[in-house]
């Protein structure tokens, strides 16, 4: 048997503690070309944010960099790198997204092992694959780098995934944590449940992907069976194509939830307040009205209008906004200044795109 490839002491302490880890977004150029300026300062906005962590290769960073016609799989992993390396801080936590058929994805873990990520997010969005295909694959990417699981929404394209399914999953030894991203709290308690019994509860770290129920996954305590009795669960942080807007405040908010689960009554009424207002922000870059059409051209709208991006184009010609909804973000920013980082990006902005 193949040796479980360890994270580094660094990364695993960031990972097991909870951080703030934005899903990357792609800066593209008018002719569709990677914009490496305002690549990097994406990297830089979310490092000097305070994120602990950055996932790149996921699905805001959108899938088709791996298509022949971009090749963009590497160079976009590249540049992460190369910022991460500049900024010098090894509790950041490096997560490499990995996607395709289990030759596919072992290839990327590769590549992200050769670039120095620490982890690799499985996408479970696999053509013809059932659920022991995605156990194998993990299994065999997980002889690479140390996986972090992933339940994605049905609306874009994930399985539904039942508590057997993640039980196994997270028996996996290689599995470090989970992001559960069904969009649905059915769903997120079976993930949950599935890691309690897997046994290894305390090996793997709870990240929220439900980026339409953030503050309620931080909130929530998970009162859950295991092998070795009765368990109480937590989310410990997320990661999020949500916070890869609006990151500093994220920061923020994990730091409330944080107080609030130590019993301070003052963060939790703070969190309380504010959650249906991230959702009213979320619902403005998400585009759930439109079935999530316009989800990556939203959170390119919101960084466009704050000047990290000059356009929102997307690899796909046919991904753009939906009528109305760059009027919504326009007016979410008014409404929430407080959850969309506008003065902070205003303030360092011209620093970040040198």
């Amino acid at each position: 048997m193949a040796a479980v490839p360890a994270l580094r002491e660094e990364a695993a302490r960031t990972l097991a503690r909870g951080a703030v880890i934005p899903a990357h977004p792609l800066a593209l150029t008018a002719t569709r070309r990677l914009d490496e300026r305002r690549q990097r300062a994406l990297t830089r906005y979310y490092l000097a944010a305070g994120a602990g962590g950055v996932a790149v290769g996921v699905h805001t960073t959108q899938f088709e960099i791996r298509d022949p016609e971009h090749a963009l799989f590497e160079p976009v992993l590249a540049l992460a790198a190369e910022e991460l390396d500049a900024h010098g801080d090894p509790d950041v936590v490096r997560i490499a997204g990995v996607a395709g058929g289990t030759g596919q994805a072992v290839a990327e873990a590769e590549l992200a092992r050769s670039l120095g990520y620490d982890a690799v997010l499985v996408s479970p969005r696999v053509a013809g694959a059932d659920e022991r295909a995605l156990l194998e694959r993990a299994r065999a990417v997980g002889e690479v780098l140390p996986v972090v699981g992933f339940y994605l929404q049905t609306a874009i394209g994930g399985p539904v995934l039942d508590r057997a399914f993640w039980r196994e999953f997270a028996s996996i030894p290689s599995v470090v944590a989970v992001k559960a991203a069904p969009f649905d709290r059915y769903r997120t308690l079976e993930l949950v449940r599935g890691v309690a019994a897997s046994g290894r509860a305390d090996e793997i770290a709870l990240y929220t992907g439900n980026d339409d129920a953030i503050v309620a996954d931080l909130l929530s305590e998970f009162h859950v069976a295991s092998p070795d009795g009765p368990r109480t669960l937590r989310f410990v942080g997320g990661l999020l194509g949500q916070w890869a807007v609006g990151t500093r405040a994220a920061v923020s908010v994990l730091d409330l939830s944080r107080e609030a689960a130590g019993g301070d009554v003052a963060a939790y009424a703070a969190l309380g307040r504010m959650a249906s207002d991230l959702v009213d922000v979320n619902q403005a870059v998400f585009d759930p009205g439109n079935d999530f059409h316009g989800v990556i051209a939203g959170v390119h709208e919101m960084l466009r209008q704050q000047g990290l991006l000059e356009g929102i184009w997307c690899l796909d010609p046919a991904e753009g906004l939906s009528p109305g909804q760059a009027e919504e973000i326009a007016r979410v920013r008014r409404d929430y200044p407080e959850l969309n980082d506008d003065a902070f990006i205003a303030a360092h902005r011209e620093e970040w795109l040198r």
